[in-house]
């Protein structure tokens, strides 16, 4: 009996060895209360009722799905996925439904307060945290247009409803730290896809249209603006010029007539000159030497240089070309 009792003992005593892992921390118990952490590599403590040991995984990051269920996978090829309605409907902030699935990563939080809070502030963890972070994601995308909601506001979610959820468990002490948040799919209910998608087609050629009409503006805009100041331009050159030339003509003038105010005479025969040389230079004109005897008069009547009958032009008179000269006579210096 002494043997068998050494032997009992040997075995109760031993019974106190165990091994952590390193993805594992020890907590030791006892008397069904915390006492000690273990660092990984064999551990001993007092066999049971005395102490027990504890050695959850702090390293290993869960997955917990919510709004759809995976089946068991092989290695070949991944089982198939449930969906799950009552988890993933939601409503959004323009009041429409959306149908939204995500995965959250999580691992208990590092250090012995961490452990401990895992190991006896929380009884059921996994529940816990899909309670706590499906409340948070009903929350914001319920302040959320579903349009963002399903492209432009997915980054922005993830972090809020990541945040959320560990302000959450924190506040319930539960040791659990989420490492993510991930949106998977994200789309209307199935029974108003298709009304949905038309929805969205239709805003795309809104779009579409609008960003048409703009270019159309950015291209038609600058070249009427440009036309309308080459016209400004123009008008102002136009106006400078005759401006410019009325100018010299008064210059001219005035000019002409202080010169005809110093020599009266010598001013009337040099306006004479030159309007008879411009009426001249414009007409044609056959010149006949009076010295010259026993030629015989030629006129020309070709259509160049007949008259328009509608306007007929008589010959004017040197008195109505220029005034006599004082000492001239009134033919003097007309081509004969």
């Amino acid at each position: 009996m002494a043997v068998l009792g050494g032997l009992l003992l040997l075995v109760w005593l031993a019974s106190g060895v165990y091994r952590v892992q390193p993805d594992e921390e020890g907590v030791v118990l006892r008397f069904g209360a915390y006492h000690r952490r273990a660092a990984p590599g064999l551990n001993y403590h007092w066999p049971w009722p005395i102490e027990t040991a504890l050695t959850p995984r702090v390293t290993t990051q869960n997955l917990l799905n919510i709004g759809f269920r995976s089946a068991e996978s092989t290695a070949l090829r991944a089982g198939p996925t449930r969906d799950v309605p009552e988890e993933s409907l939601m409503l959004t902030g323009d009041e429409n439904i959306v149908d939204q699935d995500f995965v959250v990563r999580w691992q208990v939080s590092p250090g012995a307060d961490g452990t401990a809070n895992f190991l006896f502030n929380t009884r059921n963890p996994e529940p816990t945290i899909r309670s706590a972070a499906e409340s948070m994601m009903r929350e914001v995308i319920g302040r959320t247009p579903i349009e963002a909601v399903l492209t432009t506001a997915r980054a922005q979610i993830e972090t809020q409803v990541m945040q959320g959820t560990q302000a959450i468990l924190d506040q319930y002490r539960a040791g659990v730290l989420i490492r993510q948040v991930q949106l998977s799919g994200g789309q209307p209910p199935a029974a108003v896809v298709e009304a949905f998608r038309d929805v969205q087609r239709a805003s795309a050629d809104a779009d579409r249209a609008k960003n048409e009409a703009l270019g159309y503006g950015n291209d038609i805009i600058p070249r009427a603006r440009g036309e309308a100041e080459r016209m400004v331009q123009e008008a102002q050159g136009f106006r400078d010029s005759q401006e410019a030339r009325a100018r010299g003509e008064a210059q001219r003038f005035t000019a002409v007539l202080d010169a005809y105010k110093l020599a009266q005479d010598v001013t009337m025969r040099r306006i004479y000159l030159e309007t008879m040389e411009e009426i001249l230079r414009k007409n044609p004109k056959v010149v006949i030497d009076d010295k010259v005897q026993g030629l015989v008069p030629f006129l020309q009547l070709n259509d160049g240089n007949r008259p328009a009958a509608s306007q007929p032009r008589q010959a004017p008179s040197p008195a109505t070309i220029a005034p006599a000269l004082p000492g001239a006579r009134p033919n003097a210096g007309l081509p004969r």
